[in-house]
């Protein structure tokens, strides 16, 4: 759903990626620089109970994954290993977050179930993302589902930050429900999501499978 609006954020952003360009930057590096900010905002300040701030150094970074694409095509730099290493340090980020905010829990948040609940969405986004790589790698599609990467990580970012402000506005603990309600319907979600992946591809394989059988 959230993919309509990357050739907006794409834009925005396109004069700092021309910017790094004229410095001899590489794609590569900023994608590998996007990382090292997302991660260190997830594991240093989520774990402390400074949600908001961990949430706003998360979002300064996360904009590099649009950044690079950019560079990357303006440049001619475009290439397998930098889809490779774009794809596998997306991995690495997305668990940051989630196992950041498992820390939280295991922390300050001090709930054990919040923290499994955390650690669920993680393995999980994790699956969703598997599912459609091994898919592709075998020659076949699997890019179907509820919850794409852009929609999870902007719903667990946005409900985070907001939360924590609210509470810290005044309002109380109580904000700070949204998060635990908020990974409950990620983990329900990107569960469904695994399954039509899961599903999509038994079917495209015994389509495959009936060709074959009949020489078509």
């Amino acid at each position: 759903m959230l993919e309509r609006f990357r050739q907006f954020w794409t834009n925005v952003w396109a004069p700092l990626g021309n910017l790094l360009l004229r410095m001899g930057v590489s794609p590569n590096t900023v994608t590998f620089v996007g990382t090292l900010g997302v991660s260190a905002g997830a594991v240093i300040f989520f774990p402390q109970g400074l949600l908001l701030v961990g949430v706003l150094v998360i979002t300064a970074f996360v904009f590099s994954d649009m950044i690079d694409g950019y560079m990357a095509r303006t440049s001619g730099q475009v290439s397998k290993f930098g889809a490779f290493w774009d794809s596998t340090l997306d991995r690495i980020g997305d668990a940051a977050i989630f196992g950041g905010l498992a820390m939280y829990y295991v922390g300050p948040g001090d709930n054990h179930w919040f923290a499994a609940l955390a650690i669920y969405c993680l393995s999980m986004g994790s699956v969703t993302s598997y599912a459609r790589a091994r898919a592709e790698s075998l020659g076949m599609q699997a890019k179907v589902g509820i919850a794409e990467r852009a929609d999870r990580l902007v719903a667990i970012l946005v409900v985070t930050g907001a939360a924590d402000l609210v509470n810290r506005l005044g309002v109380g603990k109580d904000a700070l429900w949204a998060i635990p309600v908020t990974l409950g319907v990620l983990a329900v979600a990107s569960t469904v999501t695994v399954i039509q992946r899961v599903l999509v591809v038994r079917d495209q394989a015994r389509a495959l499978a009936a060709e074959g059988d009949t020489g078509v």
